[in-house]
């Protein structure tokens, strides 16, 4: 058995970002791990240029996250000056144009664990996120909390029992925790903290939500 932090994200508007450029900025259908890294890394008031911190950070933590309700896609349009000088051969200064997509009313429940190589305590997330130094926020600034992010910590034998133990309605469950049927997916969504908005690939497990015991809190 091991212990799992439970989170909630609520919000009206959420934005979880994928492989893109200045133009569009589409959102993924869950948060993936630079998002949870850097939701974790706000509350424990681990600031951009804190390298060291941050590596601790990812080292120490595993994911899960379970889709309650994807919600309805909306996309919002943008102008933009000081763009990426190679953005469709524009200099620097000129203004484009982008589209910028969120998710309405969403929700999920993400499970977080300790991995091995553990620096940074369970506990030390746990007060982390119950008094956050710095305001979280679910993708973007303009994406508010519509509740507190904490909601349980529990005892299971694995992250997808721990997701399927609590407010089962959730259909899909990404996990960084390999299982035997779960569909293998790959994800380009790991920060490479020495190069700012670069990211490496990873191996996540999706499968459907059920029923699982042995459970307790």
């Amino acid at each position: 058995m091991n212990d799992y932090l439970l989170l909630k994200l609520q919000s009206p508007l959420q934005a979880w970002g994928r492989e893109s450029f200045e133009g569009l900025r589409p959102s993924e259908l869950f948060p993936g791990r630079s998002a949870l890294l850097g939701l974790l890394g706000a509350c424990l008031g681990i600031d951009r240029t804190e390298q060291i911190e941050q590596t601790n950070l990812a080292a120490s933590t595993l994911f899960a996250v379970r889709v309650d309700q994807q919600g309805q896609k909306m996309t919002d349009y943008h102008t933009v000056k000081n763009a990426r000088k190679d953005y469709k051969g524009l200099k620097s200064h000129e203004t484009i144009q982008t589209w910028r997509e969120y998710w309405q009313d969403a929700r999920y429940t993400v499970a977080i664990w300790s991995s091995e190589s553990t620096s940074i305590s369970l506990q030390q997330i746990e007060n982390a996120i119950k008094r956050p130094i710095y305001t979280p926020t679910l993708g973007r600034r303009s994406c508010p909390l519509a509740r507190p992010l904490f909601d349980k910590r529990i005892q299971a034998e694995s992250s997808y029992a721990a997701l399927s133990a609590v407010d089962v309605g959730g259909k899909v469950i990404y996990s960084e925790e390999y299982s035997s049927d779960a569909i293998p997916i790959r994800k380009r969504d790991n920060p490479i903290i020495h190069q700012p908005r670069q990211f490496a690939s990873r191996m996540i497990y999706m499968r459907n939500v059920e029923g699982v015991a042995h459970v307790s809190e």
